[in-house]
């Protein structure tokens, strides 16, 4: 039952994930989450470093999508300096938004993967959908109120993923 809600692969931050990984995993699109993936939730704008992973990226061949529940307003301010495809309001973890990011990048769902920092959106929503799930750490402590109570939550699913995880390495 927990499986749905374990991500494919789990990084202190988004910039672990590396490139030519994804690469061999025949990864063509990658999905971001914005608030507390990439900057905590109350940063209007990606810094310098988002911008210059995010080229990078796009260097390397990558399609990118941004999905996040925020107001349309928060999504298309910070999208302004990235230029990639956008959807706000998604209605995480319903499965809608995900499937539309990959009719954007012209992706099959094997060929792309979710970027989020949250179990309850973001990899259970990508694990619905059959999309590879990366979760990574929360960039801040500071949350909204209706996440902080999920945390809790989320500690028991990535002790789990973690002992699962460093079982079958062993």
């Amino acid at each position: 039952m927990l499986n749905k809600f374990l991500p494919t692969q789990y990084f202190k931050s988004i910039y672990e994930i590396k490139i030519e990984n994804l690469k061999e995993q025949g990864i063509r699109g990658i999905i971001f989450d914005i608030d507390n993936t990439l900057v905590p939730y109350d940063e209007a704008e990606p810094n310098e470093k988002i911008i210059n992973f995010f080229q990078q990226l796009r260097n390397a061949g990558f399609k990118i999508t941004l999905v996040s529940n925020n107001t349309e307003d928060r999504v298309v301010k910070f999208n302004e300096k990235l230029k990639v495809f956008a959807i706000h309001k998604s209605k995480k973890p319903l499965t809608k938004s995900f499937k539309k990011a990959l009719r954007l990048m012209d992706c099959k769902k094997e060929e792309a993967v979710i970027v989020g920092d949250q179990i309850f959106t973001d990899v259970y929503g990508g694990n619905q959908a059959g999309i590879k799930t990366i979760l990574v750490v929360p960039v801040s402590d500071k949350d909204e109120w209706i996440t902080k109570i999920k945390r809790g939550l989320e500690k028991k699913v990535i002790a789990h993923y973690e002992r699962r995880y460093n079982r079958s390495n062993r």
